[in-house]
């Protein structure tokens, strides 16, 4: 058994098929139901109050679109729309993997993206459960929860970005904090070989620091957490490697790990002339290898597949997991 970590997840209030994907329960579901956007106000109609009682009740219960109608507020109605679509889809599918490979190829309709990175959440909770590399569990958050971006002296820090806006508003509060106008991801504790077994009991504080840069590891972990996450949903097994440059004169294919990523390659592979700026904003390369009997596409069979990774021009970094579930040139995938 790996490590205890993402408790956050909600992973503990779901269940295991035989072949360990997430078998979705009532629990889970009230645990949606928890939510503050969906908790009716004290000023809420009566409708979506007794609605709201009912699915506590039992959250499987039909939702009928007239029901939906009734109630009163128009964010409300909006509110609950998404959330009896995303919960039907959840129940019809086998298992939340099969739920979030399905909307991913639906092109999410109806869903907000916040269900979906939450699903990423706990499915890569569930695929890195046998994990003790507390490297790869925190280059996973990425794909999840967007980084801000430090660079400098050949040194690539991912912070989350959340906790590092936290501590800025507490430097902005703070004259002296301002004055010294140091970078937050700075102040950070960046995860090393010295302090990485501290990772899991701050898992779930998202506060430590990945070095993508200075520390080899941290590369190599976030192409092994890819290698990870390929591997449960597609069911092939996959090799990741870290790359400093793409150094092939062929390539046939590549996945964008992030929307100006995709952009980056797109341009790159028609041919046309990234310019400096922009191409600068690539973080990451990596080089992907299917194993034996993957079943790869003939365009790309016995080659390597490029993800390229980048950070925004506000330098925060927001991978798309779901671009693994489309872009992969296995057969089906699309």
């Amino acid at each position: 058994m790996g490590k205890h970590f993402w408790a956050s997840s909600g992973h503990v209030l779901l269940e295991h098929d035989a072949s360990g994907g997430l078998l979705l329960t009532d629990e889970y579901l009230k645990a949606y139901l928890a939510r503050k956007e969906l908790i009716p106000p004290e000023d809420a109609c009566a409708a979506e109050k007794a609605l709201h009682a009912r699915l506590l009740a039992d959250p499987r219960t039909p939702v009928t679109p007239a029901e939906l109608a009734s109630l009163a507020d128009e964010d409300a109605r909006e509110n609950w729309t998404f959330m009896v679509a995303f919960r039907d889809r959840l129940v019809a599918a086998p298992t939340l993997e099969a739920a979030y490979v399905g909307l991913t190829r639906d092109g999410w309709k109806g869903v907000p993206p916040l269900f979906m990175l939450q699903m990423a959440h706990v499915i890569l909770r569930n695929a890195l459960d046998a994990c003790d590399d507390p490297f790869v569990v925190r280059a996973a958050e990425c794909f999840y929860r967007s980084q801000r971006v430090t660079v400098q002296d050949g040194t690539i820090l991912l912070a989350d970005s959340d906790i590092v806006e936290m501590h800025e508003e507490e430097r902005h509060a703070s004259p002296l904090l301002a004055m010294m106008g140091e970078a937050v991801a700075r102040k950070l504790d960046v995860l090393k070989p010295a302090n990485a077994e501290g990772y899991w009991q701050r898992s779930d504080a998202f506060d430590m620091v990945l070095d993508l840069g200075g520390e080899p590891s941290g590369r190599a972990a976030l192409a092994r957490a890819l290698a990870i996450w390929i591997t449960h949903l597609h069911g092939v097994e996959v090799s990741v490697e870290p790359l400093e440059r793409i150094e092939d004169a062929d390539w046939r294919w590549f996945v964008g790990l992030d929307a100006d990523a995709t952009r980056i390659g797109n341009a790159v592979w028609s041919g046309k002339a990234v310019p400096p700026e922009l191409m600068s904003r690539v973080i990451g390369l990596f080089r992907l290898a299917f194993g034996p009997g993957a079943p790869v596409s003939e365009a790309a069979r016995g080659k390597p597949v490029y993800l390229i990774m980048a950070m925004t021009e506000d330098r925060h970094l927001r991978l798309k997991p779901h671009n693994l579930v489309t872009g992969l040139p296995l057969l089906g995938a699309n």
